[in-house]
């Protein structure tokens, strides 16, 4: 699965580990996120997040 950089603060959404701080549980997509979910560390939204290389 591809991973997702925040570009606020470097934080890096791996689906295979989700995220616990917000009930996403592990191998959730970024595109299968909700809509409504924001960054666990500095609390942007999913558009301040790019793709990154594995």
């Amino acid at each position: 699965m591809k991973k997702y950089k925040c570009t606020v603060c470097s934080y890096i959404y791996r689906p295979e580990r989700g995220d616990r701080t917000n009930d996403i549980p592990p191998n959730t997509s970024f595109e299968d996120l909700p809509e409504h979910w924001k960054c666990p560390r500095c609390n942007q939204p999913k558009m301040a997040f790019v793709e990154i290389e594995d």
